[in-house]
Parts: C-alpha cells; sequence; structure tokens
C-alpha cells in the first residue's frame, strides 16, 4: 500500500483523551437514565436524586431487546430496498468513493404507512411509554454489543480504511471515537444507515406513542405536546428528506464508527431527544394561544435560519455556477475549494448551528418555565454544538490555513452574532 493512503496514528486525542473516553463511556449511559428516571419523579428536579432505582430485574425485558431488534432489522430491509437514487460519497484517503442511497425519506414514508396499519388494527403505541425504561436499557446493550463487534472487524480492515481520528494504538480511545472509518458489510454502510434510520425515526415513533399516551390518560392531546411533535417531526422529516447532505458531515468524513456514534444513534437520540414528550405525559402542561403563537414564531425563525444556511452550502457545494449562490463573495483555498464569505455564512461562521440552537428553544417551551428538565436538550445541543464548532475550526485550519484564517478575520462571529 502507498505510504500516502496508510492512516497515520491520531497524535491528538479529542475528548479528553483515554481519561475522557472512560469517563463518558459511563457518563454517557448514565445520563440517560438520571433524565429518565427525573422525568418520572414527581419533583422532575435535576437538582434532587430521583426515587430508589428500580431492580435490574425490572428494568431488562428481552421482549424489548427483540421489539428493538425487529425495528433495526425492519429499517434495514428498508435501506436495502431498491428505492431513490444512488450517489457517491466524498473521496477518500485511496482515492476512491464509497456508492450510497439516498431513500431515508421513501423508508419513512413506508414505516408511517405500517404505523398508520397498526394503530388501524388497534395495538396500542402508549406500550413504548409504559416500556421506556426498559427500552433505553435494551437500546444500551445493544448498542453495547454493537460497539464491541465494529471494534474487532476494524482490525480485519485495510488500513486505509481506519479512521483518521480513531487510530492512536489505546484500545480504550480507539473503542469509543470508532477506529474503521466506514465500516460495512458487502455494500451495506454500518454508519451511514445508523446516522438518521433506526434512532431519528424512532424519535418521531416516540414522541408520536406519548401524545398517544396523554390522549390515553387525559382525553385528547395538549396543544403543547402537539406542538412539540409537530416541531421535532419537522426536523426528522427534513433531516431525512436531505439526507444527502450529511455525506460531508464530520461524523461521516472524519469520525470513526465506534461507542460514541452508536450510542448516540441508536439511545441517546431517541431517548433524549423526546425528553420533551415524556415530560409532558407525567408533567402536563396548558399553554395559551398566544404562548404557542410565539412559540411557533420562534421556531420558524430557526427553522428558517438552519434550512437557508444549510441550502446555501449544499447548492454552494453541489455546484458554485448555480444562480443562486453564484453572486456570493468566495474566498480561494490552497486545496482548489473555495469558501463561502457572504450571504448566511458571512453573518456567523456556522448559521445551521444558531438555527438549530433557536429550534431547541422552542421545542422546551412548550413545557414551560417552572423545571429546568425539559431545557436538557438546549443546555446540552449548546455545549455540543460549541464543542463541535471547536473541533471544525482546527478540521478547516489545518485543511485551509491561510484562508481560513481570512475567512475568519472577515466572519469574527462563530455561532451567536456579536456574543461569540
Amino acid at each position: 500500500m502507498s505510504d500516502k493512503h496508510r492512516v497515520p496514528r491520531t497524535k491528538e486525542l479529542e475528548f479528553g483523551g483515554t481519561l475522557g473516553a472512560v469517563v463518558l463511556l459511563f457518563l454517557m449511559p448514565a445520563t440517560v437514565f438520571y433524565l429518565l428516571f427525573t422525568c418520572v419523579s414527581e419533583q422532575a428536579s435535576l437538582l434532587s436524586i430521583p426515587g430508589p432505582v428500580p431492580a435490574l430485574s425490572t428494568l431488562w425485558n428481552p421482549n424489548t431487546v427483540l421489539m428493538l431488534l425487529v425495528w433495526i432489522f425492519f429499517q434495514a430491509v428498508l435501506y436495502l430496498l431498491p428505492l431513490g437514487k444512488a450517489t457517491e460519497g466524498t473521496v477518500l484517503r485511496d482515492q476512491t468513493r464509497l456508492q450510497y442511497r439516498i431513500n431515508a425519506f421513501q423508508a419513512f414514508m413506508i414505516t408511517v404507512l405500517l404505523v398508520s396499519g397498526v394503530l388501524a388494527y388497534g395495538l396500542q403505541l402508549s406500550y413504548i411509554h409504559d416500556h421506556f425504561l426498559q427500552l433505553a436499557v435494551s437500546a444500551s446493550a445493544i448498542s453495547l454489543v454493537f460497539s464491541i463487534l465494529l471494534y474487532v472487524k476494524s482490525f480485519y480492515a485495510c488500513e486505509s480504511a481506519l479512521a483518521p481520528g480513531g487510530n492512536s494504538g489505546n484500545l480504550v480511545y480507539d473503542f469509543f471515537i470508532g477506529h474503521e472509518l466506514n465500516p460495512r458489510l458487502g455494500m451495506f454502510d454500518l454508519k451511514y444507515f445508523c446516522e438518521l434510520r433506526p434512532g431519528l425515526i424512532g424519535w418521531a415513533l416516540i414522541n408520536l406513542a406519548m401524545l398517544m399516551k396523554e390522549t390515553e390518560l387525559s382525553g385528547r392531546p395538549s396543544l403543547a405536546m402537539i406542538l412539540v411533535n409537530a416541531f421535532q417531526l419537522l426536523y426528522v422529516v427534513d433531516a431525512l428528506w436531505n439526507e444527502e447532505a450529511i455525506l460531508t458531515t464530520m461524523d461521516i468524513v472524519h469520525d470513526g464508527f465506534g461507542f460514541m456514534l452508536v450510542f448516540g444513534d441508536l439511545t441517546w437520540v431517541p431517548f433524549t431527544y423526546s425528553l420533551q414528550a415524556y415530560f409532558l405525559v407525567n408533567h402536563p402542561h396548558e399553554l395559551s394561544a398566544l404562548s404557542a403563537i410565539g412559540i411557533i414564531a420562534l421556531n420558524t425563525l430557526g427553522y428558517a435560519i438552519f434550512r437557508g444556511a444549510n441550502s446555501q452550502k449544499n447548492i454552494f457545494r453541489r455546484n458554485p455556477t448555480d444562480p443562486r449562490v453564484a453572486g456570493l463573495q468566495t474566498i480561494p483555498t490552497a486545496t482548489g475549494k473555495r469558501l463561502l464569505v457572504s450571504g448566511w455564512w458571512g453573518f456567523v461562521r456556522h448559521p445551521n448551528y444558531l438555527g438549530d440552537l433557536i429550534m431547541a428553544l422552542a421545542w422546551s417551551l412548550p413545557c414551560g418555565v417552572t423545571h429546568i428538565l425539559p431545557y436538557f436538550y438546549v443546555i446540552y445541543f449548546t455545549v455540543l454544538l460549541i464543542h463541535r464548532e471547536a473541533r471544525d475550526e482546527h478540521q478547516c485550519l489545518k485543511k485551509y490555513g491561510l484562508a481560513w484564517q481570512e475567512y475568519c478575520s472577515r466572519v469574527p462571529y462563530r455561532i451567536f452574532p456579536y456574543i461569540y
């Protein structure tokens, strides 16, 4: 193998290195269960220790394990269907491109039809709410086993297939970050499949289950629950419709597929992003019409910024001569690419993150302001995006050098205009 195709040993360890990886291996699952235990407690206070933890025997349920495995298998079958278009990913280290099937939105629509049939048949989605903790335990167990299998598989991958950020030689760190960049079984890309399908579509299904449970308890869904479902469904559908855009994200291009992304995709996303809906079942909140209008306006603003910025970036990457972006100012780089320095990307360096955070706030406000628990997502997402922005900055500086420095001088604010 040519030396230029070899992945060098990872020297810069992220997330606090080996110690950080060890902490996060325990902290991520612990956070999920702490949030869920707190959510069903009477006080629902993050500042108080929730009641006694249920016995492990009551949390482990083979039926919920089977249920999740069937769900993942069903989504995998939909992924393999010859629907949608085929496209290529970015150029890899060995100058090849992987093929991807873009059909997540079609998979979602088929799932909607199946769920509609299940509801018409009389089955109750409230089972998901009633066994939510057991489902979270099952998802965590599946994530751990899957991560171990992926790590073992990575030792049979060719060297050029290893992740640039997960090739440190340290077992714990590489297991956490991910040793192999794009693990595949034949043409089935495991990371790409998990990024959007089981967890993200599962998030929308969980929200619907919470709405059904609230309806079962009170006779009708609350306005707050309807808004949470509608806002987050829009976000999920947008991600699925624009599936191809994830091929240029850091998760796909740089990060290996290890415990961090596996647990994030299969457990963290569906079981913490649905926290507002879960909270509202146990702690109902009446929302006035005026408050609802204000929250809808806020979410609309966030979505407009988020979608406008991402669309502008994606159009420019596909075709810089497209009339919609041809008039924007750019900075040439030594790589031959150009950096957008006007439009949304001349406003702040990461306008899509700004829109994301505004929407996150709008998702939490329907739960009222008496508890901080529903705002966990906003707090966590702010920390996540600030950290991710720092990682982006580091990678872009290495890649674009002086051109990136010029961009930063012309666009001084990172996410929040006039603040940060």
